[in-house]
């Protein structure tokens, strides 16, 4: 709870206790006890005073500011200081909660940021200078060097290397890359520089459109918005018209043509009611228990609810899209499987220890982090990578290679076929092959009877969206029961293919998006219901 929260909530429980004590005592007459409750009132109400009189200075007068300053004032003015101060203080409670809800689960958007380079190695006067990304022209060549990010799409005209592509793809796989492969800005190069010919601006560039994806993705749900604001624009001031009908014309038509006097006092509490009733605040003072119910609850579960309008829309969800990586699987690179040939797993396992301790390959450290013999780094007498294939090495006297078909096949080496998807590290010494050790990413325990009770609870159809290679995305979907999938997808064909799925929907029917990282964020932002994995996921994907 930030200083402001604090402070709000003080105003509320301060002003809650003067009124409580205020009714226990006993007044000499009503100017003392008008003013024991203007205390309370200011107390709790200024600030709503304050934005009243500002939207009259600044000609929007009529908000619930407004409306709520009339109500009140108005109740003071009938001698109802209680119910007045009572007004105003249930009104702060409302807020306070919604407020609280919001900033609970709101984080800094920094993270997002930082996928945007902040320089490109560019030659200038024959030497390579740090530039603004802006500076550099399409069809101009850049530097990227080992830990830096790819700050230009375009391709690459000499090296070999391997990119981190999960702030755009999410997945935790890496990508092998070589001369005349394309590659995109955002990526992050892992093992050696790279020398890249730029096909386009940094204006039109991969992370420039993710970035400009999360700022606009909520327009599309302007339409509306738009028919909100258009409808209070002509409804609020319509209500205070009519309270002031309410207020002045009954008592005058009772009067002259009824002979009943005019009784005022009545009408006017009758207005003030209506107003109260009738403005938007009344909606925030009658929230229903339910919802702070079902926010806190969810709360001390560990999921955190932007409003209260969140929960009710879930209950027409139709369609629910999921990302892959992260949100259906462990999103960690590991060993998953060992299939050995001629020697013991244990001892396979070592093999390919030895040869990857020097490479700094994510395939390598999971090998490595898998193993958990001690290695002896003597028995090690040289170790050569293999770009894009893999490792050979020479472990006592012993010629080993790990990595895969391609290298396997460039030594005459015949390997055994693995069905399952993933990456896969064949292994032969001296020749002969070895086994071989799956490397991939494992389904998360709850995801499969998620899925089962998503569908028992109504929801018409589940659609897996990833950036993953079709084979994979189709394994896991089917593991865990996935009704359509799409996959080897950008951030902005996620959005796109939410937009497709929104069609197909009915108005009244909601689609969710289920998501973690970075490259999520624009798709979050452009579904109905946006589900950020908070304990994995990106502050980006919680912001948007």
């Amino acid at each position: 709870m930030n200083r402001k929260q604090k402070k709000n909530l003080a105003r509320i429980l301060i002003a809650a206790a003067l009124v409580i004590l205020f009714h226990f005592l006993p007044f000499p007459n009503q100017i003392v006890e008008f003013i024991c409750y203007l205390i309370p009132y200011f107390i709790v109400g200024y600030d709503i005073l304050l934005k009243a009189l500002k939207g009259i200075k600044n000609k929007e007068v009529f908000d619930e500011n407004f409306l709520m300053t009339v109500a009140t004032i108005g109740s003071m003015a009938l001698g109802e200081y209680r119910e007045s101060v009572a007004v105003m203080l249930f009104y702060q409670i409302g807020e306070f909660f919604q407020n609280y809800a919001v900033r609970k689960s709101r984080k800094n958007i920094s993270e997002l940021m930082d996928i945007r380079p902040d320089y490109a190695n560019k030659m200038v006067d024959g030497e390579w200078e740090k530039v603004s990304p802006d500076e550099v022209s399409v069809g101009e060549e850049i530097l990227v060097k080992v830990g830096e990010k790819i700050p230009l799409d375009g391709v690459v005209i000499e090296g070999e290397s391997s990119l981190n592509t999960s702030a755009l793809t999410g997945e935790s796989r890496p990508r092998d890359v070589k001369t005349g492969d394309e590659v995109s800005s955002g990526c992050i190069n892992m093992v050696s520089p790279l020398h890249i010919r730029t096909t386009k601006a940094f204006g039109e560039s991969t992370v420039s459109k993710i970035l400009d994806l999360v700022e606009n993705a909520t327009s599309n749900k302007s339409q509306s918005e738009n028919f909100i604001s258009k409808f209070a624009y002509y409804y609020t001031p319509a209500v205070c018209y009519s309270a002031l009908f309410l207020a002045v014309v009954p008592p005058l038509f009772t009067g002259i043509f009824l002979h009943r006097g005019f009784p005022f006092d009545v009408w006017i509490y009758r207005a003030l009611t209506f107003l109260v009733i009738s403005c938007p605040c009344a909606l925030v003072i009658s929230i229903p228990l339910s919802f702070f119910g079902g926010i806190g609850g969810a709360s001390n579960a560990g999921i955190l609810i932007k409003g209260s309008s969140y929960l009710e829309d879930l209950s027409k969800a139709s369609t629910v899209a999921f990302d892959k990586t992260g949100t259906m699987t462990m999103g960690i690179f590991e060993v998953t499987t060992i299939h050995n040939a001629g020697v013991s797993e244990e001892e396979l396992l070592k093999i390919a220890a030895h040869a990857e301790i020097y490479s700094p390959h994510p395939i390598a450290r999971s090998i490595l982090k898998e193993y958990k013999g001690e290695i002896d780094e003597s028995a090690v007498e040289s170790t050569k990578e293999i770009s894009g294939k893999g490792i050979s090495a020479v472990i006592k006297g012993h010629s080993v290679l790990a990595g895969n078909e391609k290298l396997m096949k460039d030594n005459d080496v015949e390997v055994i076929y693995c069905h399952e998807e993933g990456t896969i590290v064949h292994i032969a010494v001296d020749g002969v092959y070895k086994g071989h050790i799956h490397i991939g990413d494992r389904i998360k325990p709850s995801a499969k009877e998620a899925i089962s009770r998503l569908h028992n609870l109504g929801v018409k159809k589940t659609v897996m969206l990833t950036g993953d290679d079709d084979k994979t995305a189709d394994e896991v979907s089917k593991k865990i029961g996935i009704s359509e999938t799409h996959a080897e997808l950008l951030p902005q064909d996620k959005v796109e293919w939410v937009e497709k799925l929104r069609k197909e929907n009915s108005e009244k029917e909601k689609l969710i998006f289920v998501g973690d990282g970075i490259n999520d964020a624009p798709v979050i932002a452009s579904a109905d219901i946006g589900i950020a994995m908070g304990a994995l996921g990106s502050d980006a994907a919680i912001e948007a």
